[in-house]
Protein backbone atom coordinates (compact mmCIF):
# COMPACT_ATOMS: atom_id res chain seq x y z
CA UNK A 1 0.00 0.00 0.00
CA UNK A 2 1.37 3.55 -0.72
CA UNK A 3 0.40 5.14 2.65
CA UNK A 4 3.17 3.52 4.00
CA UNK A 5 1.12 2.42 7.99
CA UNK A 6 1.16 -1.14 9.23
CA UNK A 7 -1.59 -2.30 9.57
CA UNK A 8 -2.43 -5.61 11.48
CA UNK A 9 -5.35 -7.91 10.76
CA UNK A 10 -7.72 -9.12 13.77
CA UNK A 11 -10.24 -11.81 13.36
CA UNK A 12 -13.94 -11.14 15.38
CA UNK A 13 -13.21 -14.43 17.51
CA UNK A 14 -9.39 -13.56 18.52
CA UNK A 15 -8.94 -12.08 22.12
CA UNK A 16 -5.66 -10.55 22.06
CA UNK A 17 -3.28 -8.90 19.13
CA UNK A 18 0.29 -9.81 21.01
CA UNK A 19 2.50 -10.75 17.86
CA UNK A 20 6.03 -12.76 18.14
CA UNK A 21 5.91 -15.77 21.09
CA UNK A 22 2.79 -14.29 22.50
CA UNK A 23 0.80 -14.67 19.07
CA UNK A 24 0.40 -18.78 20.36
CA UNK A 25 -2.90 -18.07 22.64
CA UNK A 26 -4.88 -20.41 25.02
CA UNK A 27 -8.28 -20.29 23.33
CA UNK A 28 -11.30 -18.36 24.77
CA UNK A 29 -13.42 -21.54 25.37
CA UNK A 30 -10.33 -23.45 27.53
CA UNK A 31 -9.60 -20.25 29.48
CA UNK A 32 -13.89 -20.21 30.13
CA UNK A 33 -13.98 -23.83 31.12
CA UNK A 34 -10.74 -22.88 33.36
CA UNK A 35 -12.82 -19.96 35.09
CA UNK A 36 -15.91 -22.29 35.77
CA UNK A 37 -13.27 -25.37 36.84
CA UNK A 38 -12.13 -22.91 39.58
CA UNK A 39 -13.83 -20.00 40.19
CA UNK A 40 -17.41 -22.34 40.28
CA UNK A 41 -16.47 -25.65 41.00
CA UNK A 42 -14.01 -25.40 43.55
CA UNK A 43 -10.88 -26.79 41.31
CA UNK A 44 -7.39 -25.84 41.99
CA UNK A 45 -5.45 -24.31 39.53
CA UNK A 46 -3.58 -27.44 38.94
CA UNK A 47 -6.30 -29.59 38.91
CA UNK A 48 -8.14 -27.64 36.37
CA UNK A 49 -4.81 -28.34 34.20
CA UNK A 50 -5.04 -31.34 34.28
CA UNK A 51 -8.35 -31.48 33.28
CA UNK A 52 -7.43 -29.75 30.03
CA UNK A 53 -4.54 -31.93 29.55
CA UNK A 54 -6.57 -35.40 30.06
CA UNK A 55 -9.66 -34.12 28.17
CA UNK A 56 -8.12 -31.97 25.26
CA UNK A 57 -4.39 -33.01 25.19
CA UNK A 58 -3.94 -29.20 25.86
CA UNK A 59 -0.94 -28.70 28.30
CA UNK A 60 -1.01 -25.36 30.43
CA UNK A 61 0.93 -23.99 33.59
CA UNK A 62 -0.68 -22.77 36.95
CA UNK A 63 0.40 -19.37 35.89
CA UNK A 64 -0.90 -19.21 32.80
CA UNK A 65 -4.23 -20.39 33.98
CA UNK A 66 -3.83 -17.58 36.71
CA UNK A 67 -2.63 -14.51 34.66
CA UNK A 68 -5.65 -15.51 31.93
CA UNK A 69 -7.94 -15.48 35.15
CA UNK A 70 -6.70 -12.12 36.16
CA UNK A 71 -7.20 -10.57 32.54
CA UNK A 72 -10.79 -11.90 32.41
CA UNK A 73 -11.81 -10.59 35.82
CA UNK A 74 -10.73 -7.03 34.44
CA UNK A 75 -12.84 -7.36 31.64
CA UNK A 76 -15.47 -8.43 33.41
CA UNK A 77 -15.15 -5.27 35.69
CA UNK A 78 -18.16 -3.22 33.56
CA UNK A 79 -20.11 -6.10 34.40
CA UNK A 80 -19.89 -6.57 37.69
CA UNK A 81 -20.09 -3.29 38.34
CA UNK A 82 -23.63 -3.50 36.47
CA UNK A 83 -24.69 -6.86 38.51
CA UNK A 84 -23.40 -4.62 41.52
CA UNK A 85 -26.47 -2.05 40.25
CA UNK A 86 -28.95 -4.51 40.07
CA UNK A 87 -28.24 -6.07 43.26
CA UNK A 88 -29.27 -2.57 44.85
CA UNK A 89 -32.14 -2.20 43.34
CA UNK A 90 -33.62 -5.56 44.45
CA UNK A 91 -36.46 -5.89 46.52
CA UNK A 92 -35.05 -8.61 48.46
CA UNK A 93 -31.41 -9.58 49.10
CA UNK A 94 -30.79 -12.64 50.99
CA UNK A 95 -26.80 -11.95 52.85
CA UNK A 96 -24.43 -13.38 54.44
CA UNK A 97 -20.35 -14.00 55.11
CA UNK A 98 -17.56 -16.37 55.69
CA UNK A 99 -14.21 -15.87 56.56
CA UNK A 100 -11.13 -15.52 53.73
CA UNK A 101 -7.62 -14.82 53.80
CA UNK A 102 -5.33 -12.68 51.71
CA UNK A 103 -1.66 -13.26 51.85
CA UNK A 104 -2.52 -15.35 54.57
CA UNK A 105 -4.26 -12.45 56.76
CA UNK A 106 -7.84 -12.32 57.61
CA UNK A 107 -10.73 -11.43 55.13
CA UNK A 108 -14.53 -11.83 55.00
CA UNK A 109 -16.08 -13.06 51.56
CA UNK A 110 -20.01 -10.93 51.80
CA UNK A 111 -22.50 -12.00 49.33
CA UNK A 112 -25.84 -11.03 48.15
CA UNK A 113 -28.31 -12.85 46.14
CA UNK A 114 -31.00 -10.91 44.74
CA UNK A 115 -34.08 -12.25 42.44
CA UNK A 116 -32.15 -11.50 39.79
CA UNK A 117 -28.37 -11.12 40.50
CA UNK A 118 -26.09 -12.87 43.34
CA UNK A 119 -22.46 -10.63 43.95
CA UNK A 120 -19.70 -11.18 46.10
CA UNK A 121 -17.18 -8.90 47.51
CA UNK A 122 -13.84 -9.77 49.41
CA UNK A 123 -12.71 -7.31 52.10
CA UNK A 124 -10.42 -6.96 55.57
CA UNK A 125 -13.65 -6.45 57.79
CA UNK A 126 -17.10 -7.83 58.64
CA UNK A 127 -18.64 -4.57 59.23
CA UNK A 128 -21.96 -2.77 57.74
CA UNK A 129 -19.14 -0.49 55.09
CA UNK A 130 -18.21 -3.97 53.45
CA UNK A 131 -21.59 -5.37 53.73
CA UNK A 132 -22.64 -2.08 52.28
CA UNK A 133 -20.50 -2.01 49.09
CA UNK A 134 -23.05 -4.82 47.67
CA UNK A 135 -26.30 -3.16 48.49
CA UNK A 136 -25.56 0.27 49.28
CA UNK A 137 -25.90 2.14 52.40
CA UNK A 138 -29.21 3.29 51.51
CA UNK A 139 -30.46 0.22 50.78
CA UNK A 140 -34.82 0.02 51.72
CA UNK A 141 -36.03 -3.49 50.14
CA UNK A 142 -35.90 -6.83 52.13
CA UNK A 143 -32.82 -8.19 54.11
CA UNK A 144 -32.51 -11.84 54.93
CA UNK A 145 -29.99 -12.41 57.29
CA UNK A 146 -28.28 -13.93 60.35
CA UNK A 147 -28.19 -12.27 63.62
CA UNK A 148 -24.81 -10.60 62.83
CA UNK A 149 -25.04 -7.56 64.50
CA UNK A 150 -23.98 -5.00 61.76
CA UNK A 151 -26.86 -5.72 58.97
CA UNK A 152 -29.03 -4.22 61.55
CA UNK A 153 -27.34 -1.01 60.66
CA UNK A 154 -29.48 -0.99 57.45
CA UNK A 155 -31.92 1.25 58.98
CA UNK A 156 -33.87 2.34 55.54
CA UNK A 157 -34.36 -1.70 55.18
CA UNK A 158 -37.12 -4.15 56.58
CA UNK A 159 -35.07 -7.33 58.25
CA UNK A 160 -35.80 -11.50 58.18
CA UNK A 161 -33.74 -12.99 60.67
CA UNK A 162 -33.13 -16.11 59.80
CA UNK A 163 -35.38 -18.63 61.36
CA UNK A 164 -32.86 -21.67 60.87
CA UNK A 165 -30.09 -19.79 62.88
CA UNK A 166 -32.48 -19.78 65.98
CA UNK A 167 -33.93 -23.35 65.76
CA UNK A 168 -30.38 -24.57 65.52
CA UNK A 169 -29.19 -23.00 68.35
CA UNK A 170 -32.14 -24.08 70.56
CA UNK A 171 -30.94 -28.11 69.48
CA UNK A 172 -27.38 -27.00 70.55
CA UNK A 173 -29.08 -25.72 74.08
CA UNK A 174 -31.00 -28.93 74.51
CA UNK A 175 -28.54 -31.26 73.83
CA UNK A 176 -26.57 -29.33 76.97
CA UNK A 177 -28.52 -31.11 79.44
CA UNK A 178 -32.28 -31.49 80.50
CA UNK A 179 -32.17 -28.55 83.04
CA UNK A 180 -31.85 -25.61 80.27
CA UNK A 181 -33.90 -27.57 77.73
CA UNK A 182 -37.28 -26.16 78.53
CA UNK A 183 -36.68 -23.00 77.33
CA UNK A 184 -35.24 -23.45 74.01
CA UNK A 185 -37.87 -26.28 73.89
CA UNK A 186 -40.49 -23.59 73.89
CA UNK A 187 -38.92 -20.70 71.45
CA UNK A 188 -38.54 -24.24 68.92
CA UNK A 189 -42.28 -24.46 69.18
CA UNK A 190 -43.27 -21.75 68.79
CA UNK A 191 -40.99 -20.65 65.89
CA UNK A 192 -42.22 -23.79 64.02
CA UNK A 193 -45.33 -22.51 64.52
CA UNK A 194 -44.98 -19.78 63.09
CA UNK A 195 -43.64 -21.92 59.77
CA UNK A 196 -46.59 -23.86 59.66
CA UNK A 197 -48.80 -20.81 59.65
CA UNK A 198 -46.86 -19.81 56.97
CA UNK A 199 -47.79 -22.80 55.00
CA UNK A 200 -50.92 -22.83 56.07
CA UNK A 201 -51.21 -19.31 54.22
CA UNK A 202 -49.79 -20.29 51.41
CA UNK A 203 -52.18 -22.78 51.28
CA UNK A 204 -54.96 -20.12 51.54
CA UNK A 205 -56.05 -21.80 54.45
CA UNK A 206 -56.11 -18.91 56.69
CA UNK A 207 -57.71 -15.50 55.49
CA UNK A 208 -55.98 -12.04 55.86
CA UNK A 209 -57.61 -11.18 59.05
CA UNK A 210 -57.18 -14.57 60.56
CA UNK A 211 -53.56 -13.94 59.67
CA UNK A 212 -53.23 -10.79 61.75
CA UNK A 213 -54.66 -12.20 64.93
CA UNK A 214 -52.50 -15.78 64.46
CA UNK A 215 -49.38 -13.07 64.29
CA UNK A 216 -50.41 -11.05 67.10
CA UNK A 217 -50.68 -14.11 69.16
CA UNK A 218 -47.43 -15.13 68.35
CA UNK A 219 -45.75 -12.28 69.31
CA UNK A 220 -47.67 -11.82 72.34
CA UNK A 221 -46.29 -15.44 72.94
CA UNK A 222 -42.49 -14.68 72.17
CA UNK A 223 -43.09 -11.44 74.70
CA UNK A 224 -43.96 -13.50 77.81
CA UNK A 225 -40.99 -15.95 76.99
CA UNK A 226 -38.63 -12.95 76.93
CA UNK A 227 -40.22 -11.31 79.96
CA UNK A 228 -39.30 -14.40 82.43
CA UNK A 229 -35.74 -15.40 80.92
CA UNK A 230 -34.49 -19.01 82.70
CA UNK A 231 -31.04 -19.46 84.03
CA UNK A 232 -28.18 -20.19 82.59
CA UNK A 233 -25.54 -18.37 80.48
CA UNK A 234 -26.88 -20.52 77.17
CA UNK A 235 -30.03 -19.07 77.73
CA UNK A 236 -29.35 -15.72 78.65
CA UNK A 237 -27.75 -15.31 75.25
CA UNK A 238 -30.24 -16.90 73.16
CA UNK A 239 -33.11 -14.48 75.34
CA UNK A 240 -30.51 -11.82 74.39
CA UNK A 241 -30.40 -12.88 71.16
CA UNK A 242 -34.21 -12.87 70.43
CA UNK A 243 -34.71 -9.56 72.01
CA UNK A 244 -32.48 -7.55 69.71
CA UNK A 245 -33.93 -9.74 66.67
CA UNK A 246 -37.57 -9.59 68.26
CA UNK A 247 -39.29 -7.17 65.17
CA UNK A 248 -37.13 -9.10 62.24
CA UNK A 249 -38.55 -12.97 63.74
CA UNK A 250 -41.92 -13.00 61.65
CA UNK A 251 -41.65 -10.48 59.05
CA UNK A 252 -42.02 -13.29 56.71
CA UNK A 253 -45.43 -13.87 58.12
CA UNK A 254 -46.87 -10.34 57.06
CA UNK A 255 -44.83 -10.78 53.32
CA UNK A 256 -45.98 -13.82 52.22
CA UNK A 257 -43.53 -15.13 49.55
CA UNK A 258 -40.02 -13.75 51.73
CA UNK A 259 -37.67 -16.15 52.63
CA UNK A 260 -37.76 -17.37 56.87
CA UNK A 261 -33.99 -17.99 56.41
CA UNK A 262 -30.81 -16.90 54.55
CA UNK A 263 -30.65 -20.62 53.36
CA UNK A 264 -30.07 -19.13 49.91
CA UNK A 265 -26.97 -16.48 50.83
CA UNK A 266 -25.32 -19.85 52.82
CA UNK A 267 -25.76 -21.77 49.71
CA UNK A 268 -23.94 -18.98 47.55
CA UNK A 269 -20.87 -19.09 49.96
CA UNK A 270 -20.32 -22.98 49.39
CA UNK A 271 -17.98 -22.62 46.61
CA UNK A 272 -16.04 -20.01 48.51
CA UNK A 273 -15.75 -22.30 51.39
CA UNK A 274 -14.67 -24.96 48.73
CA UNK A 275 -12.27 -22.36 47.42
CA UNK A 276 -10.39 -21.36 50.01
CA UNK A 277 -8.88 -24.51 51.10
CA UNK A 278 -7.59 -25.15 48.02
CA UNK A 279 -6.45 -21.55 46.88
CA UNK A 280 -9.16 -19.74 45.54
CA UNK A 281 -6.95 -16.49 44.32
CA UNK A 282 -6.71 -16.12 47.84
CA UNK A 283 -2.72 -15.11 47.83
CA UNK A 284 -2.73 -11.37 46.47
CA UNK A 285 -5.64 -8.32 46.62
CA UNK A 286 -5.88 -8.90 43.56
CA UNK A 287 -6.59 -12.63 43.18
CA UNK A 288 -9.45 -11.87 45.81
CA UNK A 289 -10.78 -9.24 43.40
CA UNK A 290 -10.64 -11.96 40.25
CA UNK A 291 -12.66 -14.30 42.99
CA UNK A 292 -15.40 -11.79 43.79
CA UNK A 293 -16.03 -10.46 40.10
CA UNK A 294 -15.50 -14.20 38.55
CA UNK A 295 -17.98 -15.73 40.85
CA UNK A 296 -20.73 -12.97 40.34
CA UNK A 297 -20.43 -13.80 36.83
CA UNK A 298 -20.92 -17.66 37.41
CA UNK A 299 -23.61 -17.46 39.79
CA UNK A 300 -25.56 -14.96 38.42
CA UNK A 301 -25.83 -16.89 35.24
CA UNK A 302 -26.42 -20.36 36.64
CA UNK A 303 -29.37 -18.17 38.89
CA UNK A 304 -30.76 -16.99 35.38
CA UNK A 305 -30.38 -20.20 33.90
CA UNK A 306 -27.86 -19.27 31.35
CA UNK A 307 -25.22 -21.15 30.60
CA UNK A 308 -21.55 -19.45 31.58
CA UNK A 309 -19.31 -20.69 28.55
CA UNK A 310 -20.64 -18.95 25.48
CA UNK A 311 -20.88 -15.39 27.98
CA UNK A 312 -16.68 -15.84 29.07
CA UNK A 313 -16.35 -16.75 25.78
CA UNK A 314 -17.56 -13.52 24.17
CA UNK A 315 -16.06 -11.10 27.23
CA UNK A 316 -12.70 -12.38 26.15
CA UNK A 317 -13.30 -11.68 22.82
CA UNK A 318 -15.07 -8.11 23.48
CA UNK A 319 -13.04 -4.65 22.62
CA UNK A 320 -13.29 -2.76 24.43
CA UNK A 321 -14.23 -4.55 27.29
CA UNK A 322 -18.53 -4.16 27.80
CA UNK A 323 -21.24 -5.26 29.59
CA UNK A 324 -22.37 -8.76 29.54
CA UNK A 325 -26.29 -9.09 28.91
CA UNK A 326 -26.72 -11.55 32.29
CA UNK A 327 -30.06 -9.88 33.33
CA UNK A 328 -32.95 -9.12 30.96
CA UNK A 329 -32.93 -5.82 30.02
CA UNK A 330 -30.36 -4.89 32.79
CA UNK A 331 -28.26 -2.92 30.11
Amino acid sequence: MACRKRWQGRHAEQTSEALGAAAVQIGPRALALAAVMTKQMGLSLGNAGQMLAQGFGLRVNRSTLSRALLRMADKAEPTYADLLRIAQGSVVNAMDETGWRVGGWPHWAHVAVGEQATVYTIRSGRGYEEAAELVGKRYAGFIVRDGWAPYRKFAEAFHQTCLAHFLRRCREIEQAGPSAAAFPRAVKKLLQQGLKLRDRQASGAVSAAGMAVAIGRLEAKLDRLLASPPAGEDNRKLTQHLDNERANIFTFLRCPGLAATNHEAERALRGLVIARKVWGGNRTARGARTQSVLMSVLRTCRQQEQEALPHLIHLQRMRPPGLLELVAGSS
